[in-house]
């Protein structure tokens, strides 16, 4: 460990590993970076006070734990609840139904067997035959904005472009966009330190809603399957078991969410990386090699999630003394991990040409998100069709990013061109 001068919204105390910093302190969550060197320079373990649990930030620790058998995503005394206001959960029951059947929050072999059905539906659309219908819809998209007046990128351009791809996927109409989107923000503020109570009852509402919504849609597959992956869901089978409906609800739910929320947040905060370059952003997607390794870096440099929680299966002891019990949980930082000195050259340089590209942003291990080819694709065709088309494209103000730390975006991308 060195000596660090701490910024003056944390205070860390070496001997214990003690870290108070408010998740929900502006000059944080603008820029977690400045607080991951510091906490890098301490050792990267820490005792974190306002999550109540061990966090890890150094990237051998992070990439080793996420594939550690010990831990798991799955809570051993039922629905994950960490960050919940009291124990009654009875007005959380369309909640804690879709979360008991996500695979996101299930371990081996339950976990095993739906991530198998889901998989294989999922592989069989062949994601990179998307590729010119993503360009299609970005162009489309682009279309519409209407130059020398400001366009907020978000709404305009990172949005709808991912919805749309995983609507049209799954078959669920394209103009249930705005819904969908609704329905998700709902439900994900649900992992945000400090929820309230309306927020719950709020994300419950939203959970009962897009549940009944896909138990009508999925009858009417039922009667008149297509070429769609809810229809392949509905037939996939594994050693002659299906889906149930409360698994497909679940899992339909979960690819929805995870089909748009990240992806949206890492447009929005690849397209502010690019621009801070300076200089013709064209020069990032030049060659088809540049195009890969330029997002594969918009990954690393400024990732949409920045903490995921595991809980230990038994007791375990980790770097020099810390001391897990079974039920606990620990927090495993991957924006950290991705500006690890000790893993990346300059980690808070935007190199695409960097050798050292080894970003966790998707996870690792079992939990490795099911839908990162499709993320992947969708940020290649989408930045490199709206840098192509708008090369002069430049802020029209700075950008501020949410207050919704661990899901890192921005709340506006206003541009002009």
């Amino acid at each position: 460990m060195t000596e660090t001068i701490l910024p003056p919204y944390l205070t860390f105390e070496a001997s214990s590993r003690r870290l108070r910093l408010d998740p929900h302190e502006p000059e944080f969550y603008q820029n977690p970076y400045e607080a991951y060197a510091c906490l890098h320079a301490q050792g990267g373990v820490f005792f974190w006070k306002e999550f109540g649990r061990w966090c890890f930030g150094n990237y051998d620790d992070v990439s080793r734990l996420l594939r550690d058998r010990r831990f798991g995503r799955q809570n051993p005394a039922g629905i994950p609840d960490s960050l919940g206001v009291g124990q009654d959960r009875s007005h959380l029951a369309a909640f804690d139904a879709v979360e008991a059947n996500s695979m996101l929050e299930l371990e081996p072999p339950v976990h095993t067997r739906l991530r198998t059905l889901v998989n294989r539906a999922f592989v069989s659309r062949q994601v990179e035959k998307l590729r010119p219908r993503v360009e299609a819809l970005a162009n489309e998209l682009i279309d519409r904005f209407e130059p020398g007046r400001p366009i907020d990128l978000l709404p305009a351009f990172a949005a709808p472009l991912p919805i749309t791809i995983i609507a049209e996927m799954l078959g669920v109409p394209v103009d249930m966009g705005p819904q969908l989107l609704d329905w998700s923000h709902r439900m994900v503020a649900m992992y945000t330190l400090g929820r309230s109570r309306e927020t719950e009852e709020t994300a419950n509402r939203a959970a009962r809603e897009f549940s009944d919504f896909l138990r009508a849609y999925a009858a009417e597959r039922r009667k008149n399957p297509g070429d769609d992956l809810l229809s392949l869901l509905l037939s996939a089978q594994e050693d002659g078991q299906k889906l149930n409906e409360d698994e497909l609800v679940s899992s339909t739910i979960l690819l929805l969410n995870a089909g748009h929320e990240a992806t949206v947040h890492q447009t929005g905060n690849a397209v502010r990386s690019l621009l801070a370059q300076g200089g013709d952003p064209r020069r990032f997607f030049a060659t088809p090699d540049a195009i890969p390794a330029t997002v594969e870096e918009c990954l690393r440099f400024d990732a949409p999630l920045h903490m995921f929680m595991r809980y230990a299966y038994e007791e375990i002891e980790l770097a020099d003394g810390v001391i897990v019990k079974p039920g606990e949980q620990v927090g495993l930082l991957l924006g950290m991990a991705n500006h690890d000195p000790a893993a990346f050259t300059e980690p808070g340089k935007f190199m695409p040409e960097r050798p050292d590209q080894k970003n966790v942003s998707f996870g690792a291990g079992i939990h490795f998100c099911i839908g990162a080819p499709l993320a992947r694709l969708e940020l290649q065709v989408a930045l490199k069709v709206l840098f192509d088309r708008l090369p002069d494209l430049v802020l029209a103000e700075e950008p501020r990013v949410r207050d919704t730390w661990h899901f890192h975006g921005l709340e506006e991308l206003k541009v002009r061109f």
